[in-house]
């Protein structure tokens, strides 16, 4: 075979190798295989995991590098299956794009935003402090739809190492994960429903009330009629006798009064 021959099938073996070596043009392999802090998605890959934002960690008497390691061995033990933990550096590549974020937004209403963007259910707050052998730690939860706490936890070690500490940091963090429930309280709900269950009592008691001033009512007006026709009839049929006006005012007297306990 010639070199002629074997001009076009080096051509095609080339493009062929170049195609093998091309990123996969699946875009869900593609989006797993982009950067984190050019991946402006907030939400899960599969929608269904819980998405939890590291928001702040604070070290006070200890290496400022234990908050990456904080972060790393919280990904490295997270169940990764229910979560979805967006590091520190992935929530400020984010929020960058938000015109109305604040950096020290922490704790309050101003959590809707970094919701808004991240599409974060809940943040995690981290505090780390040490002295010589003593170590202590606070982890915190917060709700991003009410800006309120959902739970804390908090630990000192007087004798331990860093590792030691930071590994019960650790655990105190996945026990608070484990213990959030699937579906979050609804503090407001909750409200109405305590508030409707104190009224109904007193509702009842009202109704009971109402129930008998109607009776009432429709007795007087009864009671009423029937005194005022009696007067009437004692009136006319009885060459009119004083008693029978006076039968028939107060029988009139009684029905209008029974007519406004109706009315009220």
């Amino acid at each position: 075979m010639t070199t002629r021959h074997l001009t076009p099938l080096l051509a095609v073996a080339v493009l062929a190798g170049v195609a093998a070596a091309e990123p996969s043009a699946d875009p869900e392999k593609r989006r797993m295989l982009a950067s984190p802090s050019t991946d402006r998605s907030a939400t899960p890959p599969d929608g269904a995991r819980r998405l939890i934002g590291i928001l702040d960690v604070r070290v006070e008497g200890v290496p400022d590098d234990i908050k990456v390691q904080f972060e790393r061995g919280l990904e490295e033990q997270l169940e990764n299956r229910i979560y979805w933990l967006s590091s520190r550096a992935q929530m400020r590549e984010r929020m960058k794009f938000s015109t109305k974020w604040t950096e020290g937004c922490l704790v309050g209403p101003c959590l809707a935003e970094l919701r808004a963007q991240t599409s974060a259910e809940l943040v995690l707050l981290a505090a780390f402090s040490g002295s010589g052998t003593s170590f202590g730690h606070v982890v915190t939860l917060v709700r991003t739809d009410t800006g309120q706490v959902l739970a804390q936890e908090a630990g000192r070690c007087e004798v331990c190492t860093l590792s030691e500490a930071m590994a019960g940091a650790t655990l105190a963090t996945l026990r608070l994960l484990s213990s959030v429930p699937d579906q979050l309280p609804d503090p407001a709900g909750e409200q109405s429903a305590a508030l409707e269950r104190a009224l109904r009592p007193v509702r009842t008691e009202l109704a009971a009330e109402r129930r008998g001033h109607r009776r009432a009512g429709i007795a007087l007006t009864v009671i009423g009629l029937a005194a005022a026709s009696a007067g009437l009839a004692a009136y006319f049929l009885d060459d009119e006798p004083d008693y029978a006006l006076a039968l028939t005012a107060a029988g009139a007297g009684t029905t209008l009064g029974g007519v406004v306990v109706l009315a009220f």
